[in-house]
């Protein structure tokens, strides 16, 4: 029973559900409540909302986790053998009425929030998702590029449903002054700065993940980048979006943060040494790698640059 349980866990990427759990209340908390306290409006997201949000984020990523592994039996076995779950120790009809109904709470839980909220938008964005999510599992991921993009877009909505939700609710409370505020724009503006830079990290590690598991894409005829294009001009393209990262970071730095920009700044540390330095090494990393091995730990460590982005919302207060 207890490695059933284990293997469930593993299943739904436990780890993975914690950081987006973390990442939903860190942008609520440390980057929606101040700007809405700035303004002198008050946090305005009930505890309820928030853990409804919650809720929905992360049993629809938990579906969706199960039914990608649902239908990468075929791949696993030459990728990772070691790892497969679903047909070793959780059958592959149990794997399919787990992700069902994940997917079904996590719908409920996104529904419920649209009504309290009266919000369409949000309504249609939580059956969209898990929808997505089933097609990408079951073809969109084998299509060249589509499935990466479709991927990167849904970790970057993270930040954009806690800008979303707030947005509502303010319209429900203070609809006819809104549009006489900056509350909309400065919500939306801070939490698309952390969407993009979810979206560009997502986008360059799903591609070095194709890399490390072109084995069984290429046994399975899967037309991910790295079979189409081959190693080299891939490793050019992931380049080309570290520099883009690079490039937006160093705009938002100098020209948008309201930080001093010298080394004595919090601020300028923290994005040197937190942003920069790994993005730097992972693009080292890359360009070294040759094995699968040398592909995960490349995308293990845009994986960790992309918790310590989340951090700095955080250090936010304190700059």
């Amino acid at each position: 029973m207890l490695n059933t349980f284990n293997d469930i866990m593993r299943l739904v990427r436990w780890s993975n559900l914690l950081f987006l759990a973390a990442l939903v209340w860190v942008m609520e908390k440390w980057i929606a409540v101040p700007i809405l306290n700035k303004a002198a409006f008050g946090e305005q997201v009930p505890w309820y909302i928030l853990l409804l949000v919650i809720l929905a984020t992360v049993l629809i990523a938990a579906g969706g986790y199960v039914i990608n592994d649902y239908f990468d039996v075929k791949i696993d076995r030459i990728n990772r053998p070691d790892e497969l779950i679903v047909t070793r120790t959780i059958s592959k009809p149990a794997a399919m009425r787990l992700s069902i109904a994940l997917s079904a709470a996590g719908i409920v839980c996104g529904l419920v929030i649209a009504i309290l909220l009266r919000s369409w938008t949000l309504g249609i964005l939580f059956l969209i998702i898990p929808g997505l999510l089933w097609f990408y599992s079951s073809s969109y991921k084998r299509l060249f590029m589509v499935g990466n993009l479709i991927i990167a877009l849904l970790a970057g909505m993270t930040p954009m449903v806690v800008a979303m939700t707030n947005v509502a609710q303010l319209q429900l409370r203070f609809a006819p002054i809104l549009p006489y505020t900056t509350l909309t724009h400065d919500l939306y503006a801070w939490l698309g700065g952390f969407a993009l830079f979810a979206f560009l990290l997502t986008w360059m590690r799903e591609i070095v993940k194709d890399m490390q598991d072109q084995m069984g894409d290429r046994e399975l005829e899967c037309h991910s980048m790295p079979v189409v294009w081959g190693d080299t001009w891939t490793k050019v393209f992931v380049t080309m979006l570290i520099l883009i990262t690079l490039a937006v970071i160093g705009h938002l730095w100098y020209h948008v943060l309201p930080f001093p920009i010298g080394w004595n700044s919090l601020s300028t540390r923290y994005i040197v040494l937190g942003i920069i330095t790994p993005l730097l090494g992972a693009l080292g990393l890359l360009w070294a790698a040759k094995i699968p091995s040398d592909y995960k730990n490349c995308q293990l460590l845009i994986k960790f640059t992309m918790f310590l982005g989340m951090l700095y919302s955080i250090c936010l207060r304190a700059l």
